[in-house]
């Protein structure tokens, strides 16, 4: 393999690190996204803190063959590219994988790509993929592959979530045929260099290209299939889907041609056990599944006293927001403010998820992200609510309508906390909850619903996916040109303090002017029989099912 270029920000990410301007955390994320091998980033920082850095030996000593079985919801998996749920793709991911993989740690590492390289100013990124990898019908992953599936993802024909991500970079908006579209920003856009490596040239500086290669619809698919998925589809992955029954079960078996880690099982099967949770419960209890996708907060208790059950948890970005498209009273920003400022979020978080995640702030940026910038706490303010409802005409309030979810519990406890506390103000709002097939099926179209939003490991990724003007996610229809150019400016600032100090600008337009009601942060966990080893909780609830292994 050639060398390395060093990116020219590294050596001031160290000195940074060294004098404690950044932590230790946001010094292994930017380095390694820089392309800094994960080795050589996390090597330094135990130089630095006096950690020593071991490898993991369980590889050798796991145990081979066996079948795993994990309750969690199987949905349709037709479309990968525009999957709107993280447990549709971790049943996708097994067979088909990513350019990158983002770890328990929050650390991105190449996958199929053996490295990336970014230029100075952080417009052009060059991949390199790994060689011999090869699909599972015997023809090798080329750049060819990948240019397709860039490509696909970003046509706005697909309807993918990436083109959410990668728009303000990689897109233009064009007129055709009358309508508002996206396309390439430039011919040279995509471009292949050779047969192992592809260079992607932005319109503007991003850092995150390699976290947004991992989000999760972004799977390497094969062309031929034409962006369709189903039992027998080819992939580069350790399983191979055997058996699809929707709303049933699904089945992945494993092959012996793997080209990485694993799999150390012969089959996993997905268990749907619905979305009640004494069900996923008494599945666990009794040994019928090995492991559920998730745990609710109803079941906690219980499951801490299952002597075969070990807990995982994780602290995460992962949330719930009631967003406002805006039509009749949400149309007015003052509004919006009023109906935040109704709200008692600790007192949410303690009704609907007994105080396991913090308060949440109203502006979708976590405290976990590197660049949140702690704003003056947003709290209840029932006479300034009062005040804002009358100054926009509403001085007895309103009535509406929230739709959402009936499960998990937490998101109808949340709804169930917030409609009591909007009632202070005089707005009367009716819930209609309804079983998830059914809300995802019209989640972003509602006026006025709650949505569940999963863990990303950056707070510009989370703007970029749900409030940029006329992205795929952005289920708010929210549109703020200010908003837009600010966030592409964070997009490309390398250095923490300074992008935070343009995200202290977002949060504060979300808090004045955004679409959002936001109560909470909550933690994430789950059970798995303690005869199942290699898991371990991500704060986006995926799974890697070629590390894990069952002893009998």
């Amino acid at each position: 393999m050639t060398d390395v270029k060093e990116h020219s920000y590294i050596p001031t990410l160290k000195e940074n690190f060294v004098k404690g301007k950044v932590d230790r955390r946001e010094f292994l994320r930017t380095a390694t996204l820089l392309g800094m091998t994960a080795g050589a980033a996390y090597a330094f920082a135990g130089k630095i803190t006096g950690e020593s850095l071991v490898a993991p030996a369980e590889a050798a000593t796991m145990p081979k063959g066996g079948k795993l079985r994990i309750g969690m919801r199987v949905a349709e998996l037709k479309t990968p590219h525009t999957y709107s749920w993280v447990f549709a793709s971790n049943i996708t991911r097994q067979v088909c994988e990513y350019l990158t993989k983002t770890g328990q740690d929050n650390i991105t590492r190449p996958y199929l790509l053996e490295r990336w390289e970014a230029s100075d100013d952080l417009k052009t990124w060059t991949l390199y993929l790994r060689k011999g990898i090869k699909w599972h019908n015997g023809r090798e992953l080329t750049a060819d592959d990948v240019i397709w599936n860039i490509k696909h993802v970003l046509d706005p024909e697909t309807g993918s979530s990436v083109l959410g991500l990668m728009k303000d970079y990689m897109l233009k908006e064009v007129e055709k045929n009358g309508k508002k579209t996206t396309e390439l920003w430039s011919p040279n856009a995509i471009e292949k260099i050779d047969g192992y490596t592809v260079r992607l040239n932005a319109k503007h500086p991003q850092l995150a290209v390699p976290e947004h290669l991992f989000h999760y619809p972004f799977l390497i698919l094969d062309p031929a299939e034409k962006g369709i998925f189903g039992p027998g589809s080819n992939g580069t992955g350790a399983f191979e889907l055997t058996t699809l029954d929707v709303g049933k079960k699904a089945v992945i078996t494993a092959r012996k041609d793997y080209w990485g880690d694993g799999p150390y099982l012969d089959t996993v099967e997905f268990l749907d056990l619905g979305d009640n949770a004494s069900a996923n419960l008494a599945a666990l209890a009794s040994k019928q599944v090995q492991g559920l996708y998730e745990a609710t907060i109803t079941i906690l208790g219980t499951l801490k006293k299952l002597p075969h059950v070990k807990i995982y948890d994780v602290p995460t970005a992962q949330t719930g927001v009631a967003r406002m498209k805006p039509l009749g009273p949400f149309a007015d920003p003052t509004v919006r403010k009023a109906m935040r400022l109704a709200i008692d979020t600790p007192k949410v978080l303690e009704l609907a998820y007994r105080n396991l995640g913090v308060p949440a702030e109203h502006h979708h940026v976590a405290p976990i992200h590197p660049e949140y910038c702690k704003l003056p706490f947003m709290k209840q303010d029932i006479p300034a609510a009062k005040r804002l409802l009358a100054e926009a005409g509403y001085p007895n309030g309103f009535e509406t309508e929230i739709v959402c979810e009936k499960d998990p519990p937490w998101e109808l406890l949340a709804v169930q906390a917030l409609v009591e506390q909007w009632k202070a103000v005089g707005v009367k709002v009716k819930i209609s909850a309804k079983p998830s097939a059914l809300y995802w099926e019209t989640w972003d179209k509602v006026p006025f619903g709650f949505t569940p939003w999963t863990h990303r490991p950056l707070g510009v990724m989370v703007l970029d996916l749900a409030y940029r003007t006329g992205v795929p996610w952005n289920e708010s229809n929210y549109s703020n040109p200010e908003f837009d150019r600010l966030l592409t400016k964070a997009d490309g600032i390398l250095d923490v303090d300074k992008r935070r100090d343009v995200m202290c600008q977002l949060e504060t337009i979300m808090q004045e002017d955004g679409p959002i009601v936001q109560p909470l942060w909550r933690s994430v966990f789950t059970g798995y029989d303690k005869h199942v080893l290699g898991f371990k909780m991500h704060p986006t609830s995926y799974i890697f099912a070629n590390e894990l292994a069952i002893k009998s």
